[in-house]
């Protein structure tokens, strides 16, 4: 009975509010909030405010809530431990810890080692590999350009 009677006073108020805004002569404004206002009293008409304040109050829907909560809580659980068991499962695939998989012949050059051809796993390290005349090169015109700009 509280409920029904705080939506008619606010009703009620916001009405006051659009009569006072029509006589400013701001029409398309006080229909606007007379449209607002309405809202509660049709509310309390429907009997939607009955039923939530009901609710509001109701130990057993609260633990309804709690369930539901307890439910998003394990579907949330679930959902990690699939997306962590995937991961470890395409970590287990590549057999290196990493979890995109990668053909061993990708990184071979980058090591300086050549991969086994029966395994897949990189032999053992060869030669350091010396670096190339061309590479200094370009260290040395980006020295140059540095110097130029006085860093």
């Amino acid at each position: 009975m509280l409920a029904e009677t705080v939506c008619s006073a606010v009703s009620a108020a916001g009405l006051g509010i659009a009569a006072v805004t029509a006589y400013r002569k701001r029409f398309l404004t006080a229909l606007r909030i007379t449209a607002y206002s309405l809202i509660p009293v049709g509310l309390v008409m429907t009997g939607a405010v009955g039923w939530l304040a009901s609710t509001a109050f109701s130990p057993l829907a609260w633990a309804g809530f709690g369930v539901l909560g307890a439910s998003w809580a394990l579907f949330a659980l679930v959902r990690a431990v699939e997306h962590r068991r995937g991961a470890r499962t395409a970590r287990a695939a590549t057999g290196d810890g990493s979890a995109v998989p990668v053909s061993p012949s990708a990184s071979a050059p980058a090591l300086g080692r050549k991969p086994d051809r029966r395994s897949g796993a990189p032999a053992a390290p060869s030669a350091p590999a010396v670096p190339s005349r061309a590479s200094s090169d370009d260290f040395s015109d980006i020295e140059a350009i540095l110097k130029k700009h006085g860093i």
